[in-house]
């Protein structure tokens, strides 16, 4: 049977490349270079062509809400699928913003299977994070992390810490104010650093005062997602075939939470969702005050046929229990 898509996107691509527009960072050029192998093996015929592009968050030092927040991860790589000067966009879907709508005319066709989720501590000796002392200095960029830090660990200190993350690995074994980072742990092992691994922390949430720390995964974390102009048809249904079906069931359900609760980056927000053995889908939700001392959860199952719903209850769960004066009080 002959390849209908093959020779449409031959078509489409020909005396051209299919241009694929990423952030510049080493993580983010791994997973553009994943993506590029997906649609090589898929559509032989078709060159692919990474664009590098710098990001506003990427070349801003600072705290990012003064910058505009998570969006910066991404608007300028949109600018370029909307100006067509990029033919897709590779986006890991937690820089992806959940209060900001994605541009007219685009959409995410496309989710590759879920890494692992779990974050790790990272230290110079071997430590974990019940080995630091009171007064230690953590680094992390996240809000969310700081935030269930504090709940169990509260006196701990924090201090943020941005970069790539092999570049935040070097700072750590050079500036000895810092005892340990919490990073993910999909990104120490796209760079082959899970020698440095100390400590996986579970992603289950745990009471306080048992002597454990847990981290509840940020909504879609994991996951990269392939954006695209809707209008562009063989480039959507290319992404179709690539898409994995288990792992968009989950992002909705997350990122359908996550829109509900109106988050925004200076929202400690955790949520992930999962197939339970039975078959059931199982979402996770939470929601922090900056320092993890007020806190409010959800724990639901629903239809994995209908993602959406699932989001919804859980998003309004959070909402009867205080989500919201959370939320607005992070934004001050």
């Amino acid at each position: 049977m002959a390849d209908a898509l093959g020779a449409v996107l031959a078509e489409r691509f020909a005396g051209s490349s299919l241009r694929l527009g990423t952030r510049t960072s080493p993580m983010a050029m791994h997973q553009a270079e994943r993506v590029s192998a997906l649609i090589t093996e898929r559509a032989p015929q078709v060159k692919v062509e990474l664009v590098p592009i710098k990001t506003s968050a990427d070349l801003w030092p600072g705290d990012l809400a003064e910058l505009g927040g998570k969006g910066t991860f991404t608007k300028e790589i949109d600018r370029a699928l909307m100006g067509a000067r990029v033919d897709v966009a590779v986006h890991c879907m937690k820089d992806v913003p959940g209060d900001v709508p994605l541009p007219a005319g685009t959409a995410f066709g496309a989710y590759l299977p879920r890494d692992d989720v779990h974050d790790v501590v990272v230290t110079r000796d071997g430590r974990t994070l019940a080995d630091l002392p009171a007064g230690a200095l953590v680094g992390t960029s996240s809000v969310r992390r700081r935030a269930q830090l504090g709940l169990y660990r509260p006196e701990l200190r924090t201090e943020r810490i941005r970069g790539a993350v092999g570049s935040r690995v070097a700072k750590l074994d050079a500036d000895t104010r810092y005892d340990a980072l919490i990073l993910a742990r999909a990104g120490l092992a796209r760079l082959d650093l899970l020698d440095r691994v100390a400590e996986v922390l579970p992603v289950e949430f745990l009471p306080a005062g048992g002597g454990r720390v847990a981290m509840v995964p940020a909504v879609g974390s994991g996951i990269i997602g392939i954006q695209a102009r809707t209008a562009d048809v063989p480039v959507m249904q290319l992404l179709d075939e690539l898409n994995h079906e288990e792992t968009a069931r989950d992002i909705l359900a997350e990122r359908t939470m996550l829109h509900m609760l109106r988050g925004h980056c200076n929202s400690p927000i955790a949520g992930y969702a999962s197939t339970t053995p039975d078959g059931q889908l199982s979402l996770f939700g939470m929601v922090f005050n900056r320092d993890g001392s007020q806190w409010v959860r959800s724990h639901l199952w629903g239809d994995p046929k209908d993602p959406a719903t699932l989001g919804s209850r859980v998003a309004s769960d959070l909402l009867h229990q205080g989500a919201r004066h959370l939320i607005t009080a992070t934004r001050k």
